[in-house]
């Protein structure tokens, strides 16, 4: 059964998550993806493969979409229609804070879609203070076992992270 320790009232400190499969990891982005509302920003860290466009990809589905998610490396930026628009963002390919700058990624941040973001740690200070930092680490004994934390910066996220507690308890693939 997954705990949050709550700190107060309008703090929910991270949820720390074991993925077991690509599959659950996805499941994971459904269920965020439901909760999602007009201008969330979820921050995706990681390495290479961890599982990011995966992640994503439950996001892409949770928000209703009949697309498949792709990892946006060559493109950077690429759109994805559901119940709310997914704008997803990689800044992997991107050295210098200038050439974030030149994107434009306050019309993808305020332009009343979810923005999921990899690599943030790239152009964090132009990115939203409030938003969901997801973390995903691998575990070295179990080449499909990913730990995901999800650290809610702001009330808004706080509430998200309750909200998916007890989805997830109620989920037997967690249990």
């Amino acid at each position: 059964m997954l705990r949050i320790e709550v700190g107060s009232t309008f703090e929910v400190k991270p949820l720390k998550i074991n993925s077991y499969s690509s599959e659950q990891t996805q499941l994971l982005g459904s269920h965020l993806g439901k909760l999602a509302q007009k201008g969330d920003v979820f921050l995706l860290m990681g390495d290479l493969g961890a599982g990011k466009t995966c992640l994503t990809q439950g996001i892409t589905q949770g928000l209703g979409s009949k697309e498949q998610a792709l990892s946006p490396s060559f493109v950077i930026v690429r759109q994805y229609h559901g119940r709310l628009p997914l704008y997803h963002i990689d800044l992997y390919r991107l050295d210098h804070i200038a050439e974030i700058v030149n994107l434009g990624l306050d019309e993808y941040l305020y332009n009343g879609g979810v923005c999921v973001v990899e690599w943030p740690e790239r152009g964090l200070q132009l990115l939203p203070e409030n938003n969901l930092l997801i973390k995903i680490s691998y575990v070295p004994e179990d080449e499909t076992k990913r730990i995901i934390h999800l650290e809610p910066k702001g009330e808004h996220y706080s509430e998200l992270i309750r909200q998916l507690e007890p989805v997830l308890d109620k989920d037997r693939a967690w249990n």
